[in-house]
């Protein structure tokens, strides 16, 4: 009897973790499409650079993220069109968390300045990466 609790216990345990990893691949997935869709929409012209994390090690992926989400409230759209839009695809990005924060060395202040769709092809590369 006791074997049978403890498989059943196994089991209900790792079928947990199966179905958790799927949904955070989803939202790493919209979080990925959110960024492109604000791609097309930042304004790249005349535009503060911002710092930006490349290839951030595996200890520093919570410091790239927070530098990538302060970063993400500075963009302004490219246009009044897109105004309500961008605003919004900005909040999305504001609330993503990350939660591996992990132990880097590196500030945000250390990494190189770009341009915002540099900035955001950046951003892309490290959601992909996450994906994996």
């Amino acid at each position: 009897m006791e074997r049978m609790i403890i498989f059943c216990m196994l089991f209900f345990c790792s079928s947990m973790a199966l179905t958790a990893a799927p949904h955070k691949i989803a939202k790493y997935k919209q979080l990925f499409k959110t960024i492109k869709l604000l791609e097309t929409t930042v304004k790249d012209k005349d535009v503060e650079l911002l710092h930006t994390p490349e290839n951030p090690v595996d200890g520093c992926l919570f410091t790239a993220v927070t530098c990538f989400q302060k970063g993400t409230l500075k963009l302004q759209p490219e246009n009044s069109q897109v105004n309500s839009t961008f605003t919004q695809t900005v909040k999305v990005l504001k609330r993503f968390t990350f939660s591996n924060p992990g132990k880097c060395e590196s500030s945000c202040e250390s990494y190189e300045k770009k341009t915002p769709k540099e900035f955001l092809k950046s951003f892309a590369k490290l959601i992909k990466q996450v994906i994996r």
